[in-house]
C-alpha cells in the first residue's frame, strides 16, 4: 500500500481500512512509520491500538518507546497494555524499570502475568534481581491463579542464586495452596532446587489429591 493511501485509510471510519493501513506501516522505515503509528494511540478500537503497540516494538525508536510506556500506563484496555508489555521487551534493559513500575500499579491479571513472563526473558542482576524477586512474592498473593502461577515460575530462576533460600521459603508453603494450578506450578519450580527441603516437598506433592499435581511432582523424582 502506498503512503498516500495509508495516510488516508488511517483516518478512515472503517475499522478494516485502519487495520490494513496500520499493518502496511510495518514495511516502512522508522522515520515514516513511527510518527504515523503514534498518531493512532487514541484510536477508538483496542485492536488498532494493540497492533500499533506490536509494530512499535519492532521499530525500536525513542519515540516509539515513549509511546509504548504511555500505552502501558494509560490505555483503558488491558489487552493493549499487555501488548505494550510485549513490545517493550524488544527494548531490553531500558524497559525493565517501566515494567516493574507497571506491575505495582496495574492490578489486571493479564498485564501482571505478561510483565513477569516478559521480565523472565530479560537480564536481571543486582538490585533488579531483588526487585523481581519481590514482584514474584507479590504475585503469589494475587487473587488470580494465573498471576500466582507465573509468580511461582519466576521464583524458580533463583534456585542457583544467593536468593535460593528466600525463594524456597516462599515455595515450600505452596504445597498446601488452595488451587491445584498453584500447587502444580510449585511442583515444577521445586524441581530446580537441589535441596532436601525441595525434595521433601515434591514427595508430599506426589500424594496430592489432584492427579495433575501428582504428575508434575513425579517428574521431579525421576532421577
Amino acid at each position: 500500500m502506498d503512503l498516500e493511501k495509508i495516510e488516508l485509510h488511517l483516518s478512515s471510519a472503517d475499522l478494516q481500512e485502519r487495520l490494513r493501513a496500520t499493518t502496511a506501516l510495518r514495511a516502512y522505515g522508522n522515520v515514516v512509520a513511527v510518527p504515523l503509528l503514534c498518531g493512532r494511540l487514541q484510536d477508538p478500537e483496542f485492536i488498532v491500538r494493540s497492533l500499533v503497540a506490536m509494530i512499535l516494538g519492532h521499530k525500536r525508536t525513542a519515540e516509539g518507546f515513549s509511546a509504548l510506556t504511555t500505552l502501558l500506563q494509560d490505555d483503558p484496555d488491558a489487552t493493549v497494555r499487555a501488548e505494550a508489555v510485549h513490545a517493550l521487551s524488544h527494548f531490553g534493559q531500558s524497559a525493565i524499570d517501566h515494567l516493574m513500575a507497571a506491575f505495582r500499579h496495574d492490578q489486571h491479571w493479564l498485564v501482571r502475568r505478561s510483565i513477569i513472563a516478559t521480565l523472565l526473558e530479560l537480564p536481571l542482576t543486582g538490585d533488579r534481581a531483588v526487585d523481581f524477586f519481590n514482584l514474584c512474592t507479590v504475585a503469589l498473593r494475587d487473587s488470580d491463579v494465573a498471576v500466582q502461577e507465573v509468580g511461582v515460575e519466576g521464583l524458580a530462576i533463583f534456585a542457583t542464586t544467593p536468593l535460593r533460600t528466600a525463594a524456597l521459603d516462599k515455595l515450600i508453603p505452596l504445597v498446601k495452596a488452595d488451587h491445584w494450578q498453584t500447587r502444580m506450578a510449585a511442583s515444577r519450580a521445586l524441581q530446580d532446587f537441589d535441596n532436601h527441603q525441595a525434595r521433601e516437598a515434591l514427595v508430599q506433592l506426589r500424594q496430592d489429591p489432584d492427579h495433575r499435581v501428582v504428575g508434575g511432582a513425579l517428574e521431579g523424582l525421576v532421577d
